[in-house]
């Protein structure tokens, strides 16, 4: 048996590629940007979501008071969101629809077509191949499966869709995150909701799927775990059973001059907190509580305060390797970020201004 001295001398002998590969551990893989997710199921981890993903609040539009992001699809997939959301709506102005992605109306805030979108992530998703997206598109217009995935497939992002067996009923256990992403097929698509009779092996009906608690929430004070939608679940021991995967929403609007409501900004910081009343972090721990899993999605608006992504890793159980993720500011972004102190003023006064039309387009609607 060689002794320690000899056995030394012979490894320093070695070129330095092999020695470095004989005593370098090997690489863990990563999946969603920690190891830690890649045995875990995609039923049984939390994501967080991006509330409206595309529709940007920034200097590009004088941060139009209806964006609920600071910053675009592919800045939040670099910065771990993995759950994007986004409004589909129909634009036949120039004589044959057009899907589109528009804030409540084309005539409000519209960042361009479905296609346009989907290739923004399917960009990211070729560049990131050790990561799981989830897309779940509000069907504002009604549009039939078949003209949706017209979209996805001219988008080129289809060929990474995940087809479940069924895509009807809620399956007994989901692929983990490694298998999907080892298949590539690492897409997974949400729909609220397809028409009756559309059928897709790939486009899901969210709430064959999914239960949301609820959306519409203007006071700390009712924001809860109870669901909403499906209204066919009536009890949180109902949602419980289910087996659906659980969405919860935590945005908060405020209501502007007509009854509009826009996203409450003002209180982002304690909204996304943490801990303490109103927080993503103290809904989360509730939620779990109430359902004993952690939910599958939390939805937030302006997901880079907090930051939102802190509160998932807590429920995610990672603590402190999340490899690949890009920092991003932690602060309310505003004009003055980008132009100075005295800029704020105005874009304020354009806020108004905005908040004023979108009550006038409404009202007349």
């Amino acid at each position: 048996m060689w002794s320690q001295t000899i056995l030394a001398s012979a490894l320093l002998s070695l070129t330095p590629s092999l020695t470095s590969a004989l005593i370098t551990p090997r690489a863990q893989k990563v999946c969603n940007n920690s190891p830690a997710l890649c045995s875990k199921s995609y039923g049984s981890i939390t994501q967080l979501g991006a509330h409206d993903s595309p529709f940007v609040r920034d200097s590009s539009n004088n941060f139009d008071v209806s964006g609920n992001q600071y910053f675009n699809s592919t800045v939040q997939l670099d910065a771990g969101v993995r759950l994007l959301t986004g409004q589909v709506h129909a634009d036949s102005s120039s004589g044959s629809n057009q899907w589109r992605m528009c804030h409540s109306s084309c005539d409000l805030l519209d960042v361009g077509t479905l296609e346009s979108w989907l290739s923004e992530i399917k960009t990211w998703m070729d560049a990131n191949s050790n990561d799981v997206v989830t897309v779940l598109l509000v069907n504002s217009d009604s549009a039939t499966a078949t003209e949706l995935e017209a979209q996805f497939s001219a988008s080129g992002i289809d060929k990474y869709a995940y087809k479940p067996d069924s895509t009807t009923t809620v399956p007994s256990s989901w692929p983990t995150l490694n298998e999907l992403i080892t298949a590539n097929t690492r897409l997974v698509s949400f729909v609220a909701s397809l028409p009756s009779g559309s059928t897709s092996k790939y486009l899901l009906n969210e709430f064959d799927f999914v239960f949301e608690n609820n959306y519409d929430v203007t006071a700390y004070a009712d924001f809860n775990c109870d669901p909403n939608r499906p209204s066919t679940l009536t009890s949180t021991s109902e949602a419980a059973s289910s087996g659906m995967l659980f969405l919860m929403n935590h945005f908060l609007y405020q209501d502007q001059l007509f009854g509009i409501q826009v996203p409450a900004e003002d209180n982002i910081t304690t909204t996304n907190a943490q801990s303490g009343t109103g927080s993503l972090g103290k809904s989360i721990t509730e939620c779990t509580s109430t359902y004993g899993n952690a939910p599958w999605g939390v939805l937030v608006d302006f997901f880079n305060v907090g930051p939102a992504i802190a509160s998932v890793d807590k429920a995610n159980g990672v603590t402190n390797n999340t490899s690949g993720r890009k920092s991003v500011t932690t602060q309310v972004v505003t004009a003055s970020t980008f132009t100075g102190a005295g800029a704020k003023d105005s874009s304020s006064a354009l806020a108004l201004v905005g908040a004023v039309a979108v009550a006038v387009f409404f009202a007349g609607a």
